[in-house]
């Protein structure tokens, strides 16, 4: 049986819950049904009175890459597109005068499950304004890429929320985002009517998304494929590094690496369960070390059941930390709109892999703790789950 999205069943079965109405919509080019038809003309046809569209991180054109901000873009139809993701954290929530003409504001954003990927929290942030401006949101779900079984990774400690991780969730939350919504309407104490969240039909916990029987729309410039997915929750740990982590190939995040690293070695000294490391030299066409010739690995998944992104991934940027200067390890430029707080910090959710690395310590004691406080998370976030 194929997943019907939230989106399909609002056009199909729920009409009535925007036919009339003056309808904000947030989306982006993966906000299609399963025959590719684009969400903005379904609702319309649904009878929704279409006012305005917000674009999240990379636009609702999607062409925009990670960290760029987004201007005011010229929507379908004349319809005016109001950015989510400025030059500050100001800019990433709606204004108010923004909401004042609308009945709701309708989320379909597809999230591929890692805490860091922050079309959850362009959500949360639209349900905080909405709620403040009396307009109801409706959040349209769709799957976790990743499915909703396995959690990875445990929520940061004091002082490290960020847009990167606006709530204390696990890096591989296995939620969708309805789900993600329905936690932050309960932990902000807001009113049921706040928030409604259209449920997909069909949907499993244990799916990933090509057993769905959707067709796979980039979220996001650097998301191409399914594959691309499944190693984001480790994959993305890269940004926080001087290393490449494969922005400007076309497997980014499976591919990564440094000048002068040596890939063959890590390749036989890094044993990742459920993944093969394939040593090569690339050379990224922009970003980090553009142009330059890069030794690295290629992240080869061949048992996703057994796969663990996250502590893969922590396993081998300690390894390769190990063979690299201490000036050229961690990303110090602002991150997210973050200065004062490295960005591997943010992304691991504390200080504390960066300063066992740092000192050349073994990493095999923090991803246990990883361990517990992601069974930890599984459990707190079952009130929440929807599925």
């Amino acid at each position: 049986m194929k997943v019907r999205t939230g989106l399909e069943v609002l056009v199909e079965d729920e009409a009535s819950r925007i036919r009339g109405r003056r309808i904000g919509f947030v989306a982006h080019p993966a906000s299609v049904d399963a025959e590719l038809r684009s969400a903005v003309d379904l609702v319309t046809q649904a009878g929704a009175e279409l006012v305005a569209i917000f674009g999240p991180e990379h636009g609702f054109a999607g062409d925009a890459q990670d960290m760029i901000a987004v201007s005011n873009e010229a929507g379908p139809s004349g319809l005016r597109v109001h950015s989510l993701y400025g030059t500050s954290e100001a800019e990433l929530s709606p204004r108010r005068e923004w909401l004042e003409d609308l009945d709701a504001i309708v989320v379909d954003l597809q999230d591929v499950g890692s805490r860091y990927y922050t079309f959850v929290w362009t959500t949360a942030l639209v349900l905080r304004a909405a709620a403040a401006a009396g307009v109801e949101t409706i959040v349209l779900d769709r799957p976790n890429p990743l499915g909703g079984v396995v959690v990875e990774g445990r929520p940061q400690r004091p002082g490290y929320r960020s847009f990167v991780g606006l709530y204390d969730v696990a890096v591989r939350h296995g939620m969708t985002i309805g789900e993600i919504a329905t936690m932050v309407r309960k932990l902000e104490g807001l009113h049921e009517d706040a928030l409604h969240v259209v449920r997909m039909q069909g949907w499993a916990r244990e799916m990933f998304f090509d057993e769905t029987g959707l067709p796979w729309v980039l979220p996001s410039p650097n998301m191409p494929t399914l594959d691309t997915a499944i190693v984001y929750p480790g994959g993305c740990l890269i940004e926080g590094t001087r290393m490449s982590e494969g922005r400007g190939t076309t497997r980014p995040f499976e591919i990564f690496g440094a000048p002068g690293l040596d890939g063959a070695a890590m390749a036989r000294e890094v044993a990742i369960e459920g993944a093969r490391l394939r040593p090569l030299h690339f050379r990224p066409t922009f970003q980090k070390h553009a142009g330059k010739l890069l030794g690295g690995v290629q992240v080869h998944v061949t048992d996703r059941a057994t796969f663990r992104s996250y502590e893969a991934y922590l396993r081998m940027i300690a390894w390769a930390a190990s063979r690299i200067a201490p000036e050229a390890r961690w990303r110090t430029e602002k991150y997210e709109y973050v200065v004062d707080r490295p960005a591997i910090d943010l992304l691991t959710g504390g200080p504390e892999f960066r300063a066992l690395v740092d000192a050349g310590e073994s990493v095999e004691d923090f991803v246990a703790d990883e361990q517990a406080g992601a069974a930890e998370f599984a459990d707190r976030r079952r009130e929440f789950l929807l599925y």
